[in-house]
């Protein structure tokens, strides 16, 4: 299996569990900071190919480069520029529930104390 199978085959099942998330989600700050991820990643990983950290299986890529960083790197950060905020948006739901159940709760207890000592 080649880098871009496996890449696009991650995003896909990455894209179809977020999507839903996704849709609530405003899609400029998501878009920046993929794009910014990705310039990130073309900027680094051009240098650090360059001096030879890591050399990629000629077999294993489509050989297309932008600047010097193979295109199968940029699945990377596209990947955590959609699973971040999906992520990021889902948690923090479910603290806020948390949060919002336990508040009531205490709520209840204090106002259940205060009404027993009058």
């Amino acid at each position: 299996m080649t880098n871009l199978t496996l890449n696009l085959a991650v995003l896909a099942v990455l894209g179809a569990v977020s999507a839903p998330v996704l849709r609530r989600l405003r899609g400029w700050p998501v878009l920046g900071a993929i794009v910014g991820l990705c310039f990130l990643t073309l900027v680094f990983d051009t240098l650090m190919i360059g001096v030879g950290l890591y050399v990629y299986d000629p077999a294993k890529i489509t050989g297309v480069y932008l600047w010097g960083a193979p295109l199968e790197d940029f699945a990377y950060p596209i990947a955590a520029g959609i699973a971040m905020p999906v992520l990021w948006t889902v948690l923090g739901r479910r603290a806020r529930r948390r949060s919002g159940a336990a508040g009531a709760r205490g709520a209840a207890e204090t106002s259940a104390v205060e009404g027993s000592t009058t």
